[in-house]
This record gives structure tokens, C-alpha cells and sequence, in this order.
């Protein structure tokens, strides 16, 4: 179960699922973006997608725009990048790990890009196909 169900209000954020809030220090809930990067993540079914390469930053807004998934390819060779809309990743605190609702051959078949060839993310048309593509959207 979710410590932060969505919902209107939660609209355009991660959820969390386990782990408890540590009012001693940061995480889950704050968290450095450098403590995320290279972190696995899985789908539903527990099959690995990849790992968090890099998080997005929308500047003017102050808040994350998408995190980057590499996936696929050896030891970095190979591998595509995938823009992932935050809010459409689940951050398992207990398993260390973020979760995407999509299958491994859907992934496979997504908008992406290689590490020498970034699209213009700040594109509107560019990010609304991405949003569309995992099911989200950005009020």
C-alpha cells in the first residue's frame, strides 16, 4: 500500500510505497537527486527495466521534470535512454528500487534517445509525447 495514494491534490508527483518517514534525516520523502542516480528500476512484475541515469530538473518551476532510464545495452554500450515522467514512477523505500507500470517490450518500443543525441526537452510537443506515451499528464 502507497504512503501517498494519488490523488488530485498529489498530481504530478512520485508516490512511495513502504518505508516509514525519518524525521531524523532525509528520505524517503527528501532525498538528494545524486543518492537516486544509478538506483534499479523494475515493473510490476519484478523484471528489471534498468536504472535511474539522471533527474530532470524544470527550473523554472522547481520541480522535477522526468527522471532519464538507461536500459539495455553492456556495461553502459549500447543502452538506450528513456524519459520517464516523474510522477509516472513509484519509489519502493524498501526495496531500494523505483517501480514503472509498463511491460519490458513496451519500454523497448518507447519514445528514446542515445547518450550523443538528447531531444529538446524543453519541447512542449516532445514532452506531451512522452507524457502520453506512459499515461500522464502535466496540469
Amino acid at each position: 500500500m502507497d504512503n501517498h495514494p494519488s490523488s488530485p491534490s498529489t498530481q504530478g508527483v512520485a508516490r512511495i510505497r513502504g518505508g516509514s518517514v525519518n524525521l531524523s534525516g532525509p528520505g524517503p520523502e527528501v532525498m538528494a537527486a545524486s543518492t537516486l542516480r544509478g538506483d534499479k528500476v523494475v515493473n510490476l512484475q519484478g523484471e528489471a527495466l534498468g536504472e535511474i541515469e539522471e533527474i530532470m530538473l524544470d527550473v523554472p518551476s522547481g520541480t522535477i521534470a522526468y527522471a532519464v532510464l538507461s536500459f539495455g545495452g553492456v556495461m553502459g554500450i549500447g543502452n538506450k535512454l528513456f524519459a520517464i515522467p516523474w510522477e509516472a514512477l513509484t519509489l519502493d523505500a524498501d526495496r531500494k528500487c523505483f517501480v514503472l507500470d509498463i511491460d519490458r517490450e513496451r519500454l523497448k518500443n518507447a519514445p528514446g534517445f542515445d547518450k550523443d543525441h538528447w531531444p529538446s526537452m524543453a519541447d512542449p510537443d516532445w514532452e506531451a509525447q512522452v507524457q502520453a506515451y506512459y499515461g500522464h499528464y502535466r496540469d
